[in-house]
């Protein structure tokens, strides 16, 4: 391998060479894309990578790509192969007249890996540090660590949710994230909860997500937002059994039953709605 340290750098990223992992140091340039800008940097073990690749660029550069296994990065499973090329945070464009320079490294990283390492059974590259917090079109969505907030906006939220009230998600009630691009015409961003009772309605009517809009939610803010709650569930499903999930916080059950009645005092509610959901939340005590 090439000395612990080296350093390759390109139009919007440097690598940096260790023993057992590459430090990918992303550029704050105004041409780069933002969600380099959002990453940082990044350590991306060897152990996390299936392969690496040296192909021709635009305009007279070639791309070095590192490929990840499946599986072992939570910033790539939420993407679930919507991010565009550009921000492949695996891909390193270098000017052609370096391609001898990018082969060597190339074919370095390649000694180094596993013939046919298959997907990994965790995450191997860390997630985004939370607390993280994003503004889509309907709400702000706010993410600690350990449990996912969601706050409706006047201007933007449907009845259904102002209906249901600010909603909290504690990591160990989830099994997963919905992620859709904010390039799509649906991006959004939905919670799965862990029984699998995922709501077949439209993401603008669900309580438990959030949607995109022109200007909303972009990708160097929802995505990395989406890749921690991932991240945070899957520790949690492997260090929690199943039947430890906890009560809700009686102060929330309030908060949403005060809620609740002001909407009924509004006659945003029926009567029937206002008893149904009341005893509802009560029963989560």
């Amino acid at each position: 391998m090439s000395r612990m340290g080296d350093v390759l750098a390109g139009f919007h990223a440097a690598w940096e060479f260790g023993s057992d992992s590459v430090l990918i140091r992303y550029e704050r340039g105004i041409r780069t894309p933002r969600l380099f800008h959002a990453l940082g940097e990044r350590r991306i073990p060897l152990a996390a990578l299936a392969g690496v690749t040296l192909s021709p660029g635009r305009r007279g550069t070639v791309v070095l790509r590192a490929e990840p296994r499946p599986g072992a990065d939570p910033l790539i499973e939420a993407a679930a192969g919507q991010l565009k090329e550009s921000y492949d945070p695996y891909r390193l464009v270098l000017p052609a007249e370096r391609e001898t320079l990018a082969e060597r490294y190339a074919d370095e990283l390649r000694a180094r890996l596993d013939d046919d390492p298959g997907p990994a059974e965790r995450h191997l590259v860390a997630p985004p540090e939370a607390p993280l917090q994003f503004k889509a079109y309907d709400g702000k969505a706010s993410f600690d660590g350990t449990t996912v907030h969601f706050r409706w906006f006047w201007t933007g939220a449907s009845t259904a949710k102002w209906k249901a009230g600010d909603q909290s998600f504690a990591v160990t009630e989830l099994s997963g994230v919905e992620w859709r691009s904010p390039d799509a015409l649906d991006g959004h961003l939905r919670l799965l909860p862990r029984d699998g009772g995922a709501a077949a309605v439209q993401a603008d009517q669900d309580p438990a997500a959030v949607v995109f809009g022109l200007g909303y939610g972009p990708v160097h803010e929802s995505l990395p937002f989406a890749a921690a709650v991932l991240a945070a569930v899957r520790e949690r499903a492997t260090a929690v059994p199943a039947a430890a999930v906890p009560r809700r916080d009686p102060a929330d059950i309030a908060e949403r039953i005060r809620h609740l009645g002001e909407l009924y005092q509004a006659g945003l509610v029926t009567d029937e709605e206002f008893s149904s959901k009341k005893a509802e939340l009560l029963a989560e005590l």
